[in-house]
């Protein structure tokens, strides 16, 4: 397997010394890079092997096995907490010593403080025993602040990587899952949840970790502090810890609210993720059926939904933060009044020291311990969600080594086989039936669509399970089939030296022809894949669909019957030159086995299978109208297909790029430098208004003028103290009144403005999604061939996650602590100016280092979210191809792979991490020697201070230390997650395409003709890409029918594009006289149907797929699946027209989605009609039924028919022959056929000697048959289109 990413640098934290560790040193060089240029992937560093996705992943798995083993043996469910309990516990356990510690040091530090306020009030200069016991409490202070700043930032360090290593040995094991998920298993999930489960749920892991210990520390710590309390402030102390109390379950009550608001919510976001998929992947018929505003009504609806559940949790949030904010206050506030009124006195050393105790306490009791609440609650939301995938069906396959002895006897043999896609429909997909291949035998299965052709395949493979009877397969197997499935990393190229080695080597005049073709050399390259594999067994899923019949012809006589004439091959197919090769053929129909022989037996035995596949004209001689030779056909499928869970679309239109093989896939943008002004404002405009945005500046300062006014430590600092005595009665009523009256102002204003933030923010995320799904629908098509879909569900899944809940809390914090810090510093140096000269060089210190760490920190955050799109891509990717990964036995090399870009993921993340902490431990380095200088500046000067001055400064200068690295790191945070908002608003200024109204709107009735013209029209896939419609001028005259042939990439598919203007033509087109580049694109589109080749299905309703914007009634909806054979299909689905479909229409086979598309150009009765290659996917007998509800449903209609396969088009009035772009010849097909020396002429020869005899026939007796109609110029008009 190659790397993801070659030669990392080895990660120096591996063999740093302890200080080194302890400080982060070994990260020095990274800032020294990032400081001078931008970073990339190739400067980070080696992911530590115990943090390796493989080794993390196996580990837990192994334990989820066992305890899935001992439910079984209990007869109860297995607990995903308890395998994640018993794998972590003890190194997570470690790390509680570090809290232990922290905390202590955090209870013993206002001891300090206090003791060193009392030697200032005893005011006792001459007292050296006291002088040095105050330095030695000075020193405590000192080294307790040094202590919290190593040991803070190492024990987040820790508990980050820990819940890292969580997420990531989740992420392995869902993958794992995805890989053996049987056909039952897909039905019951979706990729728009599996992609959910990787990008939001295992991050809760990321989160839990970091707050679980307090727990159980904040009640120990509470109860430390309260015997601290009762000995300051005795009984009254209770008082205020009767507030925290109430408090407590308040907050655990937010954490239960929030979690039922976060499953609501996970579930909403789910839906919206699905959706999205089913959009990106299906855009191009989106477009060409001028659906985008049903889909973003649908898209709209559910956001709205997520919107109203993300909006209550956010006002949860910021009740919390508020309480927290407040509470601080009304806690002082009560305790001191209650002090007071008994009749005690309040002195400097008493409320500082209580000052201090609370503040400790408050950040564990009302933010910590909450947080540990709700972090739970979603946790266990989280796991329930990942434990319910991971006990989804998996597929069991036997595999059994074979001896040397079998290895000679390869066969497949199937006896009385019975099998079920789904147990809860009466009637099997596949019964009774028998068959044996041996090797160098051919078997044909041929039937009509739903037979159970391509379930036998998967029976063999082992994908549907048989419920009764025999299936022996001897011999590796592999798998081939025509909706390619292709891991682009991997595979493309290493198998385009084999495509033009094997293929490609005598026919160097097709090499340019079918590396034009991008579904042409996916299929090869598929193909030979499968030959370079040189397996045992081949099952082919009609492989030659995709290709033109010469090449078709090619690859079957030299592949199928040359290389690998020796194997078992088991062959399904439609097309009848195939057959007399095969060794037997068998006729299913509905799940039976109507017959099994070889071609001369059934023709002898009677059974009507050309009611299947018409005769040979050549073997029967029948006389009359020349026969249609059978339409290619792609894949049908009973029931659901795990392959087909998401049409992330890896092939694209054929004949795109001439220049260019293949789209080639665009290095995903990261942008450099700062985050600028401009794109906070615009966040802040998305969500309001700049009267709101003022009246939010406005609350926030009043809120924190109020806070710091409220603060009784300025009182104590210039009083001294207070207390009760007769004369002092008035002041006393007075103080508390002004006090009283300040923090109830201070909790109005700090909930208010809470929740009006988070309102704002939640608004901006609800505004910008929107505009980005907006831009989305807008940008023309050509986005979504260089973007693979990974990439654009990364940022509405990941980015807009973010936009969601993190950074509103993030940024609200951030003002909040940013206000505290100018408050604190403004009360302190309005006390004592001379704090000011250690502040203002720290501030400068702290700016310059912030600085300096963004250049660094910035492009860490951006390469993290660069390379977390691959592991998205990687998974959806997979998902699409599942079966074609189990058949080849590539689940280990594709698990190597997602755990390469897990690791990518994890060296980038895990920079993150560590370039955070240090940061934060020079910050809070900083802080601790400002309160070293505080501590001791303050006994140097002990003559010319009070002891309130010492109090306030010195309980300053330790608040300072926590919010001042908080705030400075929050305000980084804010700028990393801004990366967020950068990445959508860029989504939301993509290039657009043309107006979808315009001014000039044509008339109601337009087309009634269906005239086509093209003049001197140029056309290209992209503005620098090559031109690959090379002047056309061409009329399709109305009720005329015109064919359109050429070799692959010679244009066709290119012209449907260029008519329909999914990028804009040069020249001009009219229809029926109108300048089709002068009207709206919705205008142009909702008159012209287009029957895909790929039939697209999107989840929703039966009524909503047919007719999107309820525009029929039920009347016409059902006559319409009349018409095309659906109707007792429709009938026995549980809800009829209101089942909804599976994801993708999954359960419904390939032949009938394509004929619920034919249903919807019924049901549109527009003049212009794009049928592409919509024969494709069904049988004959279909085939007939299709054209016969064309001719009569269309009977007025030109037909244009665009076609690899010449009996399609064989009988239209003139032919259109292109070439590399160009119009080679155009006239009555009888006519190109007396040109020797056309292309046309060429193509016809190679089709065989009986074949070409046969078209010619037809082509006289249309040609006949043009002398007698009368041609008329009205109508509508059809392109048909049945290449590529």
């Amino acid at each position: 397997m190659e790397p993801i990413k070659k030669d990392a640098k080895s990660n120096p934290s591996a063999t740093a010394n302890l200080f080194s560790q302890v400080f982060f040193w070994w990260l020095n060089p990274l800032f020294r890079i990032g400081s001078k240029r931008r970073l990339e992937e190739d400067d980070m560093y080696k992911v530590l092997p115990e943090d390796g996705s493989k080794r993390l992943g196996e580990e837990l798995q192994s334990y989820w096995d066992q305890e899935v083993e001992k439910a079984t043996k209990e007869l109860r469910t297995p607990k995903l907490t308890k395998a994640i309990i018993r794998c972590y516990w003890r190194s997570y356990a470690v790390l509680g010593v570090f809290t232990l510690i922290e905390e202590v040091i955090k209870v013993i530090q206002p001891v300090f403080l206090g003791k060193l306020i009392q030697y200032f009030e005893r005011s006792e200069p001459d007292n050296m025993a006291a002088l040095y016991e105050a330095y030695g409490y000075a020193a405590g202070i000192s080294l307790s602040a040094l202590g919290l700043a190593l040991l803070h930032h190492l024990y987040f360090y820790h508990v980050q990587r820990a819940g890292m290593k969580i997420r990531i040995a989740m992420c392995h094991m869902i993958y794992k899952k995805a890989l053996c998920l049987s056909a039952t298993a897909m039905g019951q999930t979706t990729t728009g949840q599996i992609v959910n489960l990787l990008s939001n749920d295992v991050n809760k892991f990321d989160e839990l970790t970091i707050f679980l210990h307090y727990l159980w520390m904040g009640p120990l710590q509470a109860a430390a502090v309260i015997g601290l309390l009762w000995q300051e402030v005795g009984a009254s102390c209770l008082a205020g810890i009767a507030v925290l109390i109430f408090l407590m379950p308040l907050q655990t009550m937010f954490g239960k609210l929030f979690s039922k608001y976060r499953s609501k919510t996970a579930a909403f976001t789910d839906s919206r993720i699905r959706t999205m998929n089913e959009v990106v992947s299906g855009i191009r018929i989106i477009k060409m059926y001028a659906w985008e505003k049903p889909f973003a009504a649908l898209v709209n609806d559910v956001r709205r939904k997520e919107i109203s559940k993300i909006m209550s949790s956010s006002y949860l949030r910021g009740l919390n933060m508020a309480s927290f904010f407040t509470a601080n206050k009304i806690i002082l506030f009560v305790t001191f009044t209650v002090y007071v009124l008994v009749g005690n006195k309040i002195s400097a050393s008493r409320v500082f020291v209580v000052v201090s105790l609370y503040s400790a306490i408050r950040l564990t009791v009302t933010l910590f311990f909450p947080a540990a609440i709700e972090k739970v609650s979603e946790s266990v939301i989280s796991i329930r969600r990942i434990k319910k995938f991971l006990l989804l069906d998996e597929l069991v396959k036997s595999h059994v080594p074979l001896t040397q002895e079998d290895k000679k006897e390869v066969s497949v043999e199937i006896q009385d086989l019975i099998c079920y896609w789904d147990k809860s429909i009466d009637a099997p997909t596949l019964q009774n039936v028998s068959f044996t291949v041996k090797p160098g035998q051919l078997l044909a299965v041929i039937g009509p669509v739903g037979a159970g052709k391509s379930s036998l395949l998967s029976t063999v493979l082992g994908e549907l399970p048989a419920e009764k009877g025999v299936v022996k397969v001897k011999g590796e197997l592999t798998y081939i089939y025509i909706y390619i499935y292709i891991n682009f990393s991997y595979f493309l190229p290493k198998f385009l030296v084999i495509i033009k080695a094997y293929i490609l080597a005598n026919r160097k005049e097709y090499l340019r022809a079918v590396l034009f073709d991008f579904a042409t050399y996916l299929l090869l390259s598929v193909g030979f894949r499968a030959v370079y594999q040189d397996a045992d067994i081949y099952l082919l899923d009609d492989p030659l669909s995709a290709v033109d019949a010469e090449v078709g012809r090619h690859l079957f006589e030299q592949c199928i019957c040359g290389i690998l004439k020796d194997k078992p091959r088991i062959l399904v197919t439609h097309q009848l030159q195939y057959l007399k090769a095969a060794n037997q053929i068998l006729v299913l129909k509905e799940g039976h086995m109507v017959a099994r022989g070889t071609y001369s037996e059934l023709l002898r035995s009677g059974v009507d299978f050309t009611s299947l596949l018409k005769k040979d004209e050549e073997e029967e001689g029948e006389k009359g109208e020349a026969p249609r030779s059978p339409r290619s056909r792609t894949l049908s499928q009973n029931s659901v297909r795990s392959h087909s869970s998401s049409v992330l679309s890896v092939k694209d239109e054929s004949d795109q790029l001439p220049a260019e093989p293949v789209h080639t896939v665009a290095e995903e943008t990261r942008t450099e430098g700062t985050i600028g002004l401009h794109m906070y404002w615009k966040y802040f405009r998305a969500g309001a208004n700049v009267l709101m945005l003022i009246l939010l500046v406005l609350l926030n300062l009043l809120a924190q003028l109020d806070f710091s006014s409220s603060n009784i430590s300025s009182t104590i600092g210039t009083n001294g103290t207070f207390g009760t005595n007769t004369t002092q009665e008035l002041n006393l009523d007075f103080y508390l009144g002004i006090y009283a009256g300040l923090t109830g102002a201070t909790v109005i204003f700090g909930f208010m403005r809470f929740l009006i933030m988070f309102n704002a923010l939640v608004n901006s995320a609800e505004t910008l999604h929107n505009r980005m799904f907006n831009s989305i629908l807008r940008t023309p098509v050509r986005f979504f061939d260089i973007n693979p879909i990974g990439r654009i569900l990364n940022r509405f899944a990941k980015d807009i996650g973010h936009l969601d809940s993190l950074l509103p809390w993030t940024f609200v914090d951030f003002i909040q602590v940013f206000l505290q810090i100018i408050g604190v510093i403004a009360v302190a140096s309005s006390v004592i100016p001379w704090i000011l000269i250690p502040v203002i060089p720290l501030l400068i210190a702290f700016l310059f280092l912030r600085r300096y760490f963004l250049r660094t920190s910035r492009d860490v955050k951006r390469i993290e979210s660069t390379t977390r799109s691959p592991v998205f891509s990687h998974l959806s990717s997979s998902l699409q191809g599942l079966w074609t990964i189990r058949a080849f036995k590539a689940e280990e090399r594709f698990q190597q792979t997602f755990d390469a870009h897990q690791d990518l993921h994890s060296e980038a993340w895990f920079l993150f991490l560590t370039t955070s902490r240090w940061f934060a431990v020079r910050l809070d380095g900083m802080c601790s020697v400002f309160v070293t200088i505080t501590a001791f500046g303050c006994l140097l000067l002990k003559d010319s201070m009070k002891a309130g001055d010492v109090g306030l400064a010195l309980s300053y200068a330790v608040t300072l230390m926590g919010m001042f690295q908080w705030g400075v790191r929050q305000s980084a945070e804010v700028e990393n997650l801004m990366t967020s908002v950068e990445r959508v608003v860029e989504y939301t200024e993509l290039e657009s395409e043309a107006p979808w109204e315009t001014q000039k709107r044509p008339p109601p009735d337009w087309p009634n003709r269906g005239l086509i013209t093209f003049d001197r029209v140029n056309f290209s896939y992209s503005s620098d890409g090559p031109v690959v419609l090379k002047n056309i001028s061409a009329m399709f005259r109305p009720r005329e029918k015109v064919g359109i042939v050429g070799r692959t990439g010679a244009g066709k598919s290119s012209l449907i594009s260029a008519l329909f203007r999914l990028m804009e033509p040069e020249g001009k087109i009219l229809v029926d006289g109108v300048l089709t580049s002068e009207i709206g694109l919705h205008d142009l589109r909702q008159k012209m149907s287009i029957i895909p080749q790929d039939p697209v299905l999107f989840t929703g309703t039966m009524r909503k797929n047919l007719d999107p914007f309820s525009q029929h009634s039920d009347h016409d909806l059902w006559n319409a699946l009349k018409e095309v054979q659906l109707k007792a299909a429709v009938e026995e689905l549980p809800a009829k027209l209101e089942t909804e479909l599976a994801e993708s229409g999954s359960n419904f086979s390939v032949g009938q989605r394509q004929l619920v598309c034919l249903a919807r150009a019924i049901l549109r009765k527009n003049r212009i009609l794009i049928i592409d290659e919509a024969t494709a996917n069904v049988d004959p007998r279909t085939d007939e039924l299709i054209q016969k509800t064309i001719r009569a449903k269309f009977k007025e209609c030109t037909v244009l028919t665009i076609a690899h396969r010449l009996n399609t088009i064989i009988d239209s009035d003139r032919i259109l022959v292109l070439d590399a772009g160009r119009i080679h010849e155009y006239d009555a097909p009888h006519v190109l056929l007396q040109n020797q020396n056309g292309i046309f002429y060429k193509m016809v020869q190679q089709t065989g000697k009986a074949e070409a005899a046969s078209l010619l026939q037809t082509a006289k007796q249309v040609s006949r048959a043009l002398h007698i109609a009368v041609k008329s110029l009205y109508g509508s008009l059809v392109i048909f289109e049945t290449a590529l």
